[in-house]
């Protein structure tokens, strides 16, 4: 197995999920630059309506920004487990004493099938591992509404996902912490959304958590 493994490396060495340079020795998911480079975003700078607090890894600017798009639209699966790691390392310090619930905002089944994965549940699945923490669907898309992405403006962004979530029946959140992840977050309209719809179902706290946040 170990020879199969240095194949496997020699063939596809590891790259820097923001840059895309072969790693060297000692480096794990951002070569030495990108680590140094890429622009940190504070924790606390934001909290979106209805979460009790935000937590994201970078602003979502140049190099990071392309990664993401990499990573949701062209079939970069793997970078899952780099930005899990990354996102889980920023949970571990606002929860030191750890949280209940770890879930994502799902996409739409039709999504879905589309893209062949769901990208926030892949990097879930990965912050859950660097955790020990299995996440959990506590959502569920009732609703197909145009990509946010396309729509511009707060208050439409916040019109376009009214509604759009519901609890799982056999979600298990009341009177729980709940931890949210998204990949991106823009105006937060998508995020506060979902936590609306967990605090009405009886979450007692909703904590936002996402790869990068656009700078405001």
């Amino acid at each position: 197995m170990k020879r199969i493994g240095g194949l496997w490396t020699l063939l596809f060495p590891p790259k820097c999920v923001l840059c895309g340079k072969i790693l060297r020795d000692g480096e794990m998911d951002l070569c030495k630059e990108c680590r140094v480079e890429a622009p940190l975003c504070p924790n606390g700078k934001r909290k979106p309506q209805f979460l009790d607090s935000f937590v994201a890894v970078w602003y979502y600017e140049e190099s990071i920004r392309k990664s993401l798009l990499r990573y949701k639209f062209y079939g970069r699966r793997s970078y899952a487990a780099a930005y899990g790691r990354l996102l889980a390392m920023e949970l571990l310090q606002a929860f030191p004493e750890g949280f209940d619930v770890l879930t994502w905002i799902p996409v739409s089944r039709l999504r879905r099938l589309r893209r062949g994965y769901d990208q926030v549940e892949l990097i879930a699945k990965a912050v859950g591992k660097e955790l020990g923490i299995r996440p959990v669907p506590t959502l569920k898309k009732i609703r197909s509404n145009p990509p946010q992405s396309g729509i511009t403006g707060e208050a439409q962004r916040k019109a376009n996902v009214m509604g759009v979530y519901a609890v799982r029946p056999d979600a298990q959140i009341n009177g729980k912490t709940v931890v949210l992840l998204d990949d991106i977050l823009t105006t937060g309209a998508t995020m506060g959304e979902a936590a609306r719809t967990l605090r009405t179902a009886g979450a007692e706290q909703v904590h936002g958590a996402a790869v990068a946040a656009v700078r405001k």
